[in-house]
């Protein structure tokens, strides 16, 4: 049962070719574009501003996304967020990723084709500059992304657009097996996806 819930009259809105998880839980002013993963766990509530996640772009498992009254939070295009990362009242902008665990504060911008590290916190209205990495509590920059290093994280946004249509095609509830059977399959790897 998918958990989305209207809130004085403003109901989320998900482009159909979008994956949302039955676990994860949508509140008020949230919109999702087209080809966006939203995995299990998540929860956007957009209960007291607008919350925007734009195409092509995967929040991950346990992802929190929140805003404060009268602001916005975005998730531009091919935006790539991480397990259990925390986004308030904040603007990612096209091509970022936001690593595992990090929490990205109020007024924050993370630039273009920039990297937050695992972990990391951004204080208030820190600015991350486009193709860099910040890591660290509070993050710092610690430098330029090389253009391997942005190329691995776009074929990981790849890949989870590749599990969006995925999803959408198979999965399905079902019951546990009780013993391995024989001859069983393994998830197909894409390391070469292209678009």
């Amino acid at each position: 049962m998918l958990q989305v819930f209207a809130l004085d009259g403003i109901t989320p809105v998900v482009d159909p070719t979008s994956f949302l998880h039955p676990t994860a839980v949508l509140i008020g002013d949230v919109i999702i574009a087209a080809n966006c993963y939203i995995g299990p766990g998540a929860c956007l509530r957009g209960d007291f501003g607008r919350l925007v996640i734009e195409q092509g772009s995967n929040i991950q498992d346990n992802v929190v996304i929140h805003t404060d009254p009268g602001w916005d939070t975005l998730v531009e295009e091919n935006g790539h967020i991480g397990h259990s990362a925390v986004l308030h009242c904040c603007f990612v902008r096209r091509n970022a990723l936001v690593g595992i665990g990090a929490v990205v504060m109020d007024k924050a911008e993370i630039g273009e084709s920039a990297m937050v590290g695992a972990k990391s916190f951004l204080k208030s209205g820190f600015v991350v500059p486009p193709r860099t990495l910040v890591t660290g509590i509070p993050a710092k920059i610690v430098g330029e992304l090389s253009p391997e290093r942005l190329e691995r994280k776009i074929q990981g946004t790849r890949e989870y657009q590749e599990l969006t249509r995925r999803c959408k095609a198979s999965l399905q509830a079902t019951e546990a097996l009780t013993a391995l059977d024989d001859g069983r399959k393994r998830m197909p790897p894409y390391k070469h996806i292209k678009q």
